[in-house]
């Protein structure tokens, strides 16, 4: 990884090939405007669930692991978030507590919006607003296939549960 912070998103060599960093001139420079970057260590928890969504959070690089905690107190990886990610976005945007644990698995750098920047930012900037809806719909997809492959798997192994049509 680079030691530099990369302050404009203009010059992200890999903005094309992301889907919120892509939007128009006018949308990015108003989101340069109201971030943040910052250089963070592997390890560093950048959000802990059930705690006060405060901001988003855009992966510039790197990876975060996503866990949530069971009852029993244990830890359950829910996938790996990578370049380009934005995190926290639904807690974010409902104005309810992050849904996860956020940890970076890598030194990275990292870009933040405060809740109500973000919020602004969205009722000025529709391309933005669309890229957001688009990400809130494909995390809602993703949530069900899995739910759906947990259930299959459960009623495929336990004759006696029946799927819910």
């Amino acid at each position: 990884m680079e030691s530099a912070i990369q302050l404009s998103c203009f010059d992200c060599s890999l903005r094309p090939d992301r889907v919120f960093c892509d939007l128009p001139a006018d949308a990015l420079e108003a989101f340069d405007a109201i971030k943040t970057t910052a250089l963070y260590p592997r390890g560093t928890t950048l959000f802990t669930e059930g705690r006060p969504a405060r901001g988003v959070f855009m992966l510039c690089d790197g990876r975060a692991k996503l866990s949530v905690c069971s009852g029993n107190g244990r830890r359950l990886t829910l996938r790996i978030a990578g370049p380009g990610e934005m995190l926290g976005l639904s807690a974010a945007v409902s104005g309810t507590p992050y849904e996860v644990t956020a940890e970076m698995l890598d030194n990275s750098q990292v870009a933040f919006v405060r809740r109500k920047d973000m919020l602004r930012f969205l009722r000025m900037h529709r391309d933005a607003c669309l890229q957001v809806v688009h990400l809130l719909s494909q995390d809602l997809h993703t949530a069900y296939d899995r739910v759906r492959a947990i259930g299959l798997v459960r009623t495929r192994h336990h004759p006696a549960v029946k799927a819910v049509s």
